[in-house]
């Protein structure tokens, strides 16, 4: 997919990137080249990969979800996917960046600074420890593929207002896992309300973001610490 290519598909989706955002595309891309070897951010660095497989298959969260004006906590961030091109295409979403690794979120700071962002925040934390002092706080929350779904949503959920969502952007096994959570489901509040398959056009890449409403507060002994959720995940 190339530059053109991509921001002709967000277009059908009514995301009209500016000249400004473009260039800010261009040079997110151009500092993961150029940072890759030496934190190993990524295993895809082509450009019309990158803008296929990261930078679209970010976005597509937001094609039946509306963003505008609303606050995202984003989980294990790694190099900044969803929350950068989330913030970039949409710049009234407040972003919080949150992962514990600091090499890969001083990275994401170094992005933020050199695309002149505002309204995103980057948090080295584990999630299960942020996710205790901010509960209920967010419209959405986001994981890629970071984890196993079940443990994603013990990480998650608690930081998910009342009515807001969790999203976890998922590859091909994406119903398997899903089909696994019914107990994490009722457990932690959550109902799966949608299932949006994604067909990445260039490479026919099949993906799911799975997006789970809030429907009540997340019981306070959630999150656990993070080797019970492994050894024992809901």
């Amino acid at each position: 997919m190339n530059e053109q290519q991509f921001k002709d598909l967000l277009a059908e989706h009514d995301i009209l990137l500016t000249e400004k955002q473009e260039k800010q595309f261009r040079r997110y891309f151009e500092l993961l080249q150029i940072w890759n070897e030496r934190l190993n951010l990524t295993t895809i660095i082509q450009k019309e990969d990158v803008y296929e497989k990261h930078f679209y298959d970010c976005l597509t969260l937001s094609f039946e979800n509306d963003l505008k004006g609303k606050t995202l906590c984003d989980v294990g961030t790694g190099a900044g996917f969803p929350s950068i091109p989330l913030k970039i295409a949409f710049p009234d979403l407040h972003v919080i960046a949150l992962d514990s690794m600091n090499k890969r979120m001083d990275f994401v700071k170094l992005v933020i600074e050199e695309l002149g962002l505002e309204g995103i925040d980057v948090v080295v934390a584990r999630a299960e420890d942020y996710g205790r002092e901010h509960r209920e706080e967010y419209d959405y929350v986001t994981a890629r593929a970071v984890s196993r779904l079940n443990v994603l949503m013990e990480l998650s959920s608690p930081m998910v207002k009342i009515g807001g969502k969790f999203i976890a952007l998922k590859g091909p096994l994406a119903k398997e896992e899903a089909a696994e959570c019914d107990a994490a489901c009722r457990e932690l509040k959550l109902d799966l309300t949608q299932k949006q398959k994604i067909i990445l056009p260039k490479s026919f890449g099949k993906r799911y973001n799975l997006v789970y409403t809030k429907l009540d507060y997340t019981p306070n002994k959630y999150p656990r610490d993070y080797n019970k959720m492994k050894k024992k995940p809901l």
